[in-house]
């Protein structure tokens, strides 16, 4: 076993509200992993809306009520240490974890099937319904700690987990297939990124809606079009255009993605930052036979098989800024303004 200090720094969530509920502390205890779990030293922590949307209390159906603000739907267990998007190292292990995985250097799968060897239906979300990775150390079960052997820093990798296997599991849910026209809204945003270079590696055909100010980032990342979120897609696009819509942003012109869909095209959803309710013609899903997915556990297979695109070279991380562990204010301000492409990542250990 490596030599673990009793105490960490740390970002306690400490209520629902603005970015006065987060605390930056120096003597938070490091906690001790149970029998299946093991213990990761983390070195870099990106930053995403799931963190943002659980402060607030977005997840309520109940106008913000802290009783169902979880992204579970449940109350949080305050203070809460939050961060789902992990890169980090094995520093010890459980009675049950074979000791040779200390020094293994890991992304963390956000989306937990499992909590020290019990079940979880329906799975828990790292840095929700347990403490997640904003802290120097942090505890997880076995399972969902993957080796990942890669030459890219720990900050590119912790770009990783949480947007790239929301867009792996949109695309697989979606069934995404080679030569397939693709709409990805919200582009320039980490998960929209993300489904663009998962979508190429597929062999799809990638139509991108954001700004035109960020129209080249989009181009490089492998877009083969893009087109501005003011536009009307019936008009650029045509009716009947496209096979499948990786929707983040919802809002006022959802209608639009369904006109643009083909008869049995898939719709597949997991944002709405342009607002959660949208007008749906019920007459154009059923008469155009459409498939609906609403996308948030992450299917079994999808984490694993991004860990190999990532270890194979097939996609890039995108990085916009990086901030310090104490400075998570400001990473989360500058995260909300939406004038980055990629991630904004906070530096934590090394």
């Amino acid at each position: 076993m490596m030599a673990v200090p009793l105490t960490m720094k740390g970002v306690l969530l400490k209520g629902h509200g603005g970015p006065e509920m987060l605390e930056y502390c120096a003597n938070i205890p490091v906690p001790t992993p149970n029998d299946h779990e093991v213990l990761v030293q983390v070195f870099a922590a990106g930053v995403n809306n799931t963190d943002i949307n659980t402060r607030i209390g977005w997840y309520s159906k109940n106008d913000n009520n802290s009783d169902d603000a979880g992204w579970g739907g449940n109350a949080l267990n305050l203070p809460r240490i939050q961060g789902a998007d992990v890169c980090g190292q094995i520093v010890a292990v459980g009675r049950s974890v074979n000791e040779a995985r200390i020094g293994e250097r890991v992304l963390i799968e956000p989306c937990l099937y499992d909590v020290n060897g019990e079940t979880m239906n329906p799975p828990w979300y790292f840095g929700s319904e347990c403490d997640g990775g904003f802290a120097e150390y942090t505890v997880i079960s076995s399972q969902h700690a993957h080796n990942v052997d890669s030459t890219l820093s720990d900050v590119e990798l912790a770009s990783f987990p949480c947007s790239y296997s929301t867009a792996e599991n949109m695309l697989t849910r979606a069934d995404v297939r080679s030569g397939e026209r693709v709409l990805i809204s919200g582009a320039s945003g980490g998960v929209g990124s993300a489904a663009i270079q998962l979508a190429k590696a597929r062999g799809a055909t990638v139509i991108a809606i954001t700004s035109l100010s960020k129209s080249t980032q989009v181009l490089t990342l492998g877009a083969d079009q893009v087109i501005d979120r003011d536009d009307h897609l019936v008009d650029v696009l045509g009716i009947n255009s496209i096979d499948v819509v990786i929707d983040l942003v919802a809002g006022e012109k959802w209608p639009q993605f369904l006109e643009v869909l083909r008869p049995k095209g898939r719709y597949a959803v997991s944002g709405a930052i342009g607002g959660a309710l949208v007008e749906l013609d019920v007459r154009t899903l059923y008469l155009k036979d459409l498939s609906f997915f609403g996308c948030t556990v992450l299917e079994p297979e999808v984490f694993g098989n991004l860990v190999q695109h990532i270890e194979q070279g097939r996609i890039k991380p995108l990085v916009a800024k990086t901030f310090r562990l104490e400075q998570i204010q400001q990473a989360q301000s500058a995260f909300q303004e939406k004038n980055h492409v990629g991630k904004i990542v906070l530096s934590v250990g090394r």
